[in-house]
């Protein structure tokens, strides 16, 4: 059942993320986030492996419904459905690139337009005025994108062939395809060079002076501090500290969760590696129940999904 969307207060935030928790079973991956991002700013969200960055962005694009707390866009909380999400103005991309290897450049820009066309099923079989109106439309603006981006010569060219720091590009140009007001952007600079990594940083800039936030976890810590406004730290799912980069920088917990070094009330090794099992866990298929009411056999699992969700649970 969908979630009907409410108005909250947001103070003219783009983003705001309230108290956010996701528990797996008994082990909390995420306690009681805050965080808020405001029109035209760049926020930048780090943290060791394991602090939970993921998980917080899987909550706040509808992939995990958060045990606690409120997701609020523009002041308008959102439901956890991530095709809702993205039709109220927030785009994401992920960890591990997820496009549509055997569609051209083109195509995988024109899919991520599938929320700003009214056309349904029945325009499309009967492909009338309306319907060809929208398609060119579409096109005009995938094509854009592509110029935007520095694909545009590579617009027929299929994505599973493209260069490693295109295909990131790609990515980033479906998720604009949508018109968003805010783009979230996990690990964008991930097994870049340092050459792709300062034109990811010029693009990113780039959408920034469009009028689109952006919010971005990324382990580049040169990449993270050149570009963002504010940063926040996440350690085991708990937000350490947020401000500017001299601040971050400064603050010796930071570089005692980065180095390895105990601080008081730090986590260990084992409890980060338990909210890492129990996510993994929670992304398992279930097993699926025998139709006379009674458990399926211990160790029976269900056929993979054959569309798994969009969300890397880390």
């Amino acid at each position: 059942m969908t979630t009907p969307t409410t108005a909250t207060k947001s103070d003219g935030a783009v983003l705001e993320a309230s108290g956010v928790t996701m528990r797996f079973g008994g082990l909390t991956a995420v306690r009681a986030v805050d965080l808020t991002v405001a029109p035209g700013e760049i926020v930048g969200l780090i943290g060791p492996n394991g602090a939970g960055k993921t998980t917080f962005f899987n909550c706040l694009t509808g992939l995990y419904t958060p045990t606690e707390g409120t997701v609020s866009y523009k002041g308008t909380r959102l439901s956890p459905k991530p095709h809702l999400v993205t039709q109220a103005g927030v785009a994401r991309t992920f960890q591990n690139i997820r496009l549509f290897a055997n569609m051209t450049v083109l195509e995988n820009v024109l899919v991520g337009r599938h929320t700003r066309t009214k056309e349904g099923l029945w325009s499309a079989l009967l492909r009338g005025p309306g319907f060809k109106k929208a398609e060119r439309g579409s096109e005009t603006r995938a094509m854009e994108l592509l110029e935007f981006t520095g694909l545009a010569a590579k617009r027929d060219h299929l994505a599973r062939n493209l260069p490693y720091g295109e295909q990131r590009k790609l990515e980033i140009a479906r998720a604009l395809a949508s018109e968003p007001g805010l783009l979230l952007l996990d690990e964008p600079t991930a097994g870049m060079n340092p050459q792709e990594t300062r034109a990811t940083q010029n693009l990113v800039l780039a959408i920034r002076d469009q009028g689109t936030a952006v919010l971005v976890i990324e382990h580049d810590m040169r990449f993270i501090f050149n570009l963002c406004d504010r940063v926040a730290v996440l350690v085991q799912g708990e937000k350490l500290i947020e401000g500017t980069a001299e601040v971050v920088q400064a603050d010796e917990r930071v570089v005692a969760a980065y180095l390895g070094t105990p601080f008081e009330g730090a986590p260990g090794d084992e409890e980060a590696a338990e909210v890492d099992a129990a996510e993994a866990h929670a992304a398992e298929p279930r097993a699926p129940q025998p139709a006379d009411g009674t458990t399926a056999a211990p160790g029976t699992r269900t056929a993979p999904d054959e569309n798994p969700p969009n969300g890397d649970a880390r």
